[in-house]
């Protein structure tokens, strides 16, 4: 393992902190923005005026954990609402603030129980449908709150719904239902309270199906809409005739954000992503608006709030290299005012950039990946590459700036994020085509990456990594079981070792669409799925393992159980082979406060080092105020009691 000086690397105190500032949102009347940012480390609620940021005060102290990452100004511009977990544990729990007397109060209940917010509304300033599952589990109700007060009505007990849609006169209008073979119903509630259904959507199209909106006359649902085309369109339904009209629509990617109009609640824009966003106008009356934005800057634009005069604009850019940057935009003299930085701490570093590459799978599918290089990499020499593997599956990795990706491109390495078939946003074929495919042709297509990017020239054959996070992490395991010889060495993260037993333990409240993994992984409810399912599972193929492996778990984590973890590692150490198994009591899926971030950062740097031969920081004080325990192999990474 070689070492390098810590002012030659990007410190992991640097790159796996907090954000300084993040969720900017705009308040309703256009004089305030809310945030998060840190108290003594911990990212709390911000609130500054719209004219001066300098002058932001933070609204809250929480201590153990950082807020989550949601929040809601309410139509009378008094109120935020903020949510809370305990220890990675997801039972996010609703609290609100008055900003006028500083009053904090609970809108759910806990411990155990997690919610949403279900609708907010202009018309009822200070009031929201909320779902929780406090009565079960299994299902969340929706209750009408007032967050002045902290009342709440309940207005529809679930009896086995996926969820409901609402509008803005705060009034249930439909309930989802999945049905045994993946299909989804939306149905109405009939005079003799009956629901019936109005909308069905097949098994094939529910990734890339959903009402968006209500217009807020009523007359109009608005629809990312899939049926009838591959990829979802804009689609906007008549609700007196049941007509519907596409807006917008892209052979080659999902719509997948419509921004409305804050008022009248109608498609101003749309936005989808190839390689890098691309923004759809709608309306003309904003074309001007989003032509002088799109234009301003070279990053992926986001707008994060329109106040209701539609006067002032919370615009955000997104770079490869440089932190997210937010700006006041004033539409009436057409000027952008900077705000701030996501992370004042990442400019002028010195980031890598991130290319955007089509790799072709041996059946033809084209796959976007996203490839980081380490900076002033010697041109023609191969490098050592970590293969990072996104979660979900039903995600995608996008451009921008990822701190992974910083991280190992500045110890050496070329990074490498595929979107491997399952992913979403590229056409419900292109997600389809992943069904039954976990351990299979998804596995086959970061296999395909990993040798586009050795027969390029990019990475040295020898000393590729696999790592991941959830699914991520299943792939992981999957490319040490499957492909024994084609990785040096692997990071698994939170990631599932035996797909019977990670079905067997989901949460409660995924019963409603547990269907959903009938049609994407195998039907586990019948004796041959469940001996499909045992296949496809790295447990039962432990033997096969002859490359190191690091595990990361979380106490808490609720989609992936300690146990997944805990089952792999106990099955390798009974035949003998090697693993370093981490463990944090105060985590769940994934690794939430900034110091089990880095603690970790360090072990899988050293491990990285040690197999791949890249640079390596010095552990120094990244174990400080983090609650890391090694359950198995400490010894087996050498520099983890090194001093810096």
């Amino acid at each position: 393992m070689t070492e390098a000086h810590e002012s030659e690397l990007l410190p992991r105190h640097l790159i796996f902190a907090n954000p300084e500032r993040s969720v900017v949102r705009l308040s309703p009347d256009g004089t305030r923005i809310a945030f998060r940012a840190p108290v003594n480390g911990v990212l709390n609620l911000w609130v500054a005026p719209l004219g001066d940021v300098t002058k932001a005060q933070p609204v809250t102290d929480v201590a153990d954990r950082n807020l989550g990452p949601w929040i809601l100004w309410m139509h009378d511009n008094r109120h935020i609402v903020f949510f809370r977990e305990q220890g990675g544990d997801e039972n996010w729990r609703a609290w609100r603030i008055d900003l006028r007397t500083g009053d904090i109060r609970s809108l759910t209940q806990g411990p155990g129980v997690t919610c949403y917010i279900q609708q907010d509304s202009p018309h009822f300033p200070s009031e929201l449908l909320i779902g929780h599952n406090e009565r079960d589990k299994r299902y969340f109700d929706i209750w009408r709150v007032n967050v002045a007060t902290g009342d709440s009505a309940l207005l529809h007990v679930n009896d086995g719904f996926v969820g409901y849609f609402s509008d803005r006169q705060l009034n249930v209008r439909f309930a989802a239902r999945q049905a045994d073979n993946g299909d989804l119903d939306y149905l109405q509630r009939g005079p003799n309270g009956d629901w019936n259904p109005v909308t069905h959507i097949a098994a094939e199209d529910t990734s890339g199906v959903r009402p968006v909106e209500f217009s807020d006359d009523g007359s109009e649902l608005y629809w990312l809409d899939s049926r009838g085309r591959d990829t979802a369109a804009v689609v906007v339904q008549n609700m007196e005739s049941g007509a519907l009209r596409v807006l917008a629509e892209d052979p080659r990617a999902d719509f997948t954000d419509l921004l409305l109009d804050p008022v009248a609640q109608r498609p101003i824009a749309a936005r989808n992503v190839v390689e890098r966003a691309r923004w759809h106008v709608l309306d003309p009356e904003y074309k001007a608006d989003f032509d002088y934005l799109t234009r301003l800057l070279p990053g992926d634009l986001f707008v994060t709030g329109i106040s209701q005069d539609r006067r002032s604009w919370i615009a955000a850019y997104a770079f490869d290299d440089a932190p997210l940057e937010y700006f006041h935009y004033d539409r009436d003299k057409r000027q952008v005012r900077r705000l701030f930085s996501s992370a004042p701490a990442w400019e002028n570093v010195g980031f890598t950039k991130m290319e955007s590459v089509v790799v072709r799978a041996r059946d033809g599918l084209e796959l976007v990946c996203y490839l980081s290089r380490p900076r002033n990499a010697p041109s023609g020499e191969r490098l050592p590459m970590v293969l990072l593997v996104h979660g979900g599956p039903w995600a995608r990795d996008h451009w921008g700036l990822i701190p992974d990706h910083q991280w190992l491109a500045s110890r050496g390495y070329a990074v490498l994020s595929v979107n491997y078939r399952g992913s979403t946003g590229f056409g419900k074929a292109f997600v389809n085509a992943g069904n039954f495919e976990w351990a299979g042709k998804m596995h086959d297509d970061l296999i395909d990456a990993v040798d586009w990017a050795i027969a390029e020239g990019i990475a040295d054959a020898g000393r590729i990594a696999i790592m991941g996070a959830s699914y991520g992490g299943y792939a992981t395991l999957v490319g040490l079981t499957f492909t024994p010889e084609k990785f040096a060495c692997a990071v698994d993260i939170v990631g599932i070792s035996n797909l019977v037993t990670f079905l067997d333990t989901i949460p409660d409240y995924w019963v409603t669409w547990k269907s959903e993994w009938k049609v994407r992984l195998a039907d586990y409810t019948t004796e041959a799925g469940r001996r499909f399912l045992e296949e496809r599972s790295p447990l039962n193929h432990v033997h096969r393992i002859v490359r190191p492996l690091l595990i990361g778990q979380g106490a808490n984590d609720v989609r992936v159980k300690a146990a997944e973890s805990e089952q792999i590692v106990a099955a390798m150490q009974r035949q003998g082979i090697p693993v370093t198994y981490v463990f944090y009591p105060d985590e769940g899926h994934g690794f939430g406060r900034p110091e089990n971030r880095r603690s970790f950062a360090a072990v899988a740097e050293a491990f990285l080092a040690t197999h791949l031969g890249g640079r390596c920081q010095p552990v120094g004080d990244d174990f400080e105020g983090s609650t890391i325990e090694f359950k198995a192999g400490r010894d087996l990474v050498p520099g983890l009691d090194d001093e810096a």
